[in-house]
């Protein structure tokens, strides 16, 4: 059997196809063989008062997709919009690697591995907004 397997903690709420999933007082793991399933974990959720960087506005553009509350096919085009805005000022081999990452998944349709790549950009934007504040 393959598929996604999600390892909760105690009380861990995630999103699944739409629906709010609570653990209960044990850790535990969910397989999930369905394929194309809508998985967010509302720990790592974006909220929209913390979208105020140009890479949030990206991942939380595949977060909502996720979610539920966007449309696939209207925010691929967003989403590639914004890769390929990224991509203009993060030109390092890492961050080039994370961002074609983005792009293969976003063509694919696989919005959870759009938002796995872009969140691995949040550290590096971070030190760089740091890096221009001082």
């Amino acid at each position: 059997m393959s598929g996604l397997v999600l390892k909760l903690a105690p009380k861990e709420r995630v999103l699944i196809n739409g629906a709010v999933i609570e653990n209960g007082e044990r850790r535990s793991r969910l397989s999930i063989v369905t394929p194309n399933a809508n998985i967010l974990r509302l720990r790592d959720a974006i909220h929209p008062e913390e979208v105020n960087t140009p890479v949030r506005r990206v991942c939380y553009i595949a977060q909502l997709v996720l979610s539920g509350d966007a449309d696939p096919a209207e925010a691929r085009l967003q989403l590639l919009r914004g890769v390929e805005q990224l991509s203009q000022v993060l030109r390092d081999d890492d961050s080039r690697s994370k961002l074609d990452m983005a792009t293969t998944a976003i063509i694919e349709g696989q919005h959870y591995q759009v938002l796995k790549a872009l969140r691995g950009l949040l550290p590096r934007e971070e030190r760089l907004f740091a890096a221009m504040t001082q």
